[in-house]
């Protein structure tokens, strides 16, 4: 198997992470031009005046720069020790693909339940990942 293949959920992971980033200056924008908020209350950072469905677009990719390290760093360590595999890019791939849904579950309907379910998923996914390797 080409070991440069765990690339491609790296690549898909950091793609998720700018585009929940263009989704920052967009709600802050469109909450400016309602007169929600002014200019002054991302001064340092988010003011208590911050609407919710703004906030949560910076707070959902500050989750993407949390756990996902691990996760960059997992296949880094594949890659580097040769030992991609099928299990590895399975396991990779099913990380991406339940950080997205809870990414879309964040920035659309927030049902918590919904939301904590993905994440859950994923970070038992991600620790798989890491076992897998070490085992």
């Amino acid at each position: 198997m080409p070991q440069e293949a765990i690339f491609a959920p790296m690549g898909a992971m950091a793609l998720l992470t700018f585009v929940v980033l263009g989704f920052i200056p967009a709600a802050r924008f469109r909450a400016v031009f309602a007169r929600q908020v002014t200019p002054d209350d991302f001064k340092l950072g988010e003011s208590a005046r911050v609407p919710p469905e703004v906030a949560v677009t910076n707070r959902n990719f500050m989750n993407l720069l949390e756990l996902p390290v691990l996760f960059y760093v997992a296949g880094l360590m594949y890659y580097v020790a040769g030992r991609v595999d099928q299990t590895a890019l399975v396991l990779a791939w099913a990380y991406v693909a339940l950080r997205a849904i809870h990414s879309a579950i964040h920035l659309s309907y927030n049902n918590v339940v919904h939301r904590l379910s993905a994440y859950a998923l994923s970070n038992v996914v991600l620790a798989a990942l890491w076992v897998v390797f070490f085992i």
